[in-house]
């Protein structure tokens, strides 16, 4: 059986008296990729940001290999959000430096490696989602795919293996998103890394998802856990079938 890499433990989210998800469980093993899904206002990217060790929950814990994010402090903390490379839905880099200055950034604020060697670990991360020949471009010259891939290769800059990423195939055409789900599966099943994805884009799900977790705002929990296909053919929850069969909500035809 895989090692468990992450494990929430009766997670409850919100910010102030607003109360987004309640007594949220979950595991992700290792060399898994797990989806998060569910619609907006859900609590898909709170979830995550959360995880990471951005926010405090209002109850429950987080445990990263076994340790609490939650309740570590200081270096503590800081060396288990390490662990997590992030992927932001824009990708996040920094206009002013290069992809390659870019990959880079985290080894200049967290290592004291030769700049030689930093370069070097910069080049093969690069290489890794097939960035090499675009190390020298600014941002602004990159395709939309690019700088998600960039974003993925400065994610594992500092050999993070537990990898987040934040909508990924948002506003990529299908041609350049199937590309990147083919990225994230061949990181996987060539080097095991851990991925955890919040999405709704149902083709990318049905792509890369060993396992989906799907989160309702009304519930303010997880509705519904399992291998995309059998939840899409054989689950007895309306919403389920709804988001996953892309149907129109009802209520909504009737109101307009």
């Amino acid at each position: 059986m895989a090692r468990e890499i992450i494990r929430a433990e009766n997670l409850t989210i919100g910010y102030g008296s607003r109360v987004l998800l309640q007594n949220v469980s979950f595991s992700v093993a290792q060399s898994e990729i797990v989806v998060i899904l569910g619609g907006s206002g859900s609590g898909k990217s709170s979830l995550m940001k959360h995880v990471i060790g951005l926010y405090a929950p209002l109850a429950g814990d987080i445990l990263i290999e076994g340790k609490s994010i939650v309740n570590a402090f200081g270096p503590e903390r800081a060396a288990l959000q390490r662990k997590l490379g992030i992927m932001y839905q824009s990708g996040g880099l920094f206009g002013s430096m290069s992809v390659l200055e870019n990959v880079r950034f985290p080894l200049d604020e967290f290592t004291d490696m030769p700049d030689e060697a930093k370069n070097l670990t910069a080049r093969m991360q690069l290489d890794m989602v097939a960035m090499t020949e675009a190390q020298d471009l600014m941002p602004a010259e990159l395709s939309g795919g690019m700088l998600k891939r960039a974003a993925i290769a400065r994610a594992m800059a500092l050999g993070s293996d537990i990898l987040m990423l934040d909508e990924p195939s948002a506003g990529l055409d299908p041609i350049t998103a199937a590309n990147l789900d083919q990225t994230i599966l061949s990181l996987r099943d060539l080097l095991g890394f851990t991925f955890v994805v919040v999405t709704h884009e149902l083709q990318s799900i049905f792509a890369i998802a060993d396992r989906a977790l799907m989160l309702d705002g009304h519930a303010r929990g997880i509705v519904a856990e399992g291998k995309p296909a059998e939840l899409r053919d054989n689950s007895a929850d309306t919403r389920v079938r709804q988001f996953f069969n892309r149907l129109p909500d009802a209520r909504a035809e009737m109101a307009a």
